[in-house]
């Protein structure tokens, strides 16, 4: 085909009349079912609501603290940290590894600074 034979009239009328787009149909084939999961999960994880909890003093919150890197305890840590939308961030879950006078270690390598913790508890153990 040269640029003699070229018509953009025919062009035209193809694409408006004949010419049907699928949209994302078409790409759909191209998921495996491991994308779908994962995409199915993070939107869970997005629309999650996590409840605010009270607000502890830092007294309380070192004193939980302390007790659970003593006794080598999981314990269940909400930040005061919130989204765009203003939700609370998930809860972190974690064994304490360390402390000093202003920060935790939790993961070995991780550190959160104390007045950023809103609440802490042990973590619920499920009963057998």
């Amino acid at each position: 085909m040269n640029n003699q034979d070229f018509d953009l009239d025919t062009v035209k009328h193809f694409f408006e009349h004949d010419y049907h787009d699928r949209g994302m149909m078409k790409w759909q084939g191209f998921y495996l079912s491991d994308h779908t999961a994962d995409l199915n999960q993070q939107n869970q994880q997005l629309n999650e609501i996590y409840v605010s909890r009270p607000q502890q003093s830092l007294a309380v919150i070192t004193e939980v603290l302390a007790d659970a890197y003593q006794r080598q305890q999981p314990v269940t840590i909400q930040l005061k940290t919130v989204d765009q939308n203003n939700r609370h961030l998930p809860d972190i879950t974690t064994l304490i590894h360390g402390c000093n006078a202003n920060d935790i270690v939790i993961d070995a390598d991780r550190f959160i600074p104390l007045p950023e913790i809103c609440n802490v508890a042990y973590k619920k153990t499920e009963k057998l």
